[in-house]
């Protein structure tokens, strides 16, 4: 649970920034693209094999990933 917390809440301070101040020019698209698809694909997987645990931490970081990823795209 301590790894979930950690690795999930790593990303708010990012997608807080990101959003506040309109700017997003040193996040790389490729990454975020490719980090919020493997979120989508643990998620899956947590909801197939029904881990309570590992559905919340992803579903969690798949929106604040998902949160930077709409943010690069959308401040270019």
């Amino acid at each position: 649970m301590a790894a979930a917390v950690l690795t999930t809440a790593a990303f708010a301070p990012q997608a807080f920034k990101a959003w506040r101040s309109r700017s997003t020019g040193d996040v790389s698209l490729a990454m975020f693209t490719m980090m919020v698809i493997g979120i989508a694909l643990w998620l899956t997987y947590g909801i197939l094999i029904d881990d309570i645990p590992l559905i919340l931490a992803n579903a969690v970081t798949l929106i604040l990933a998902g949160a930077i990823l709409a943010a690069k795209i959308r401040f270019r």
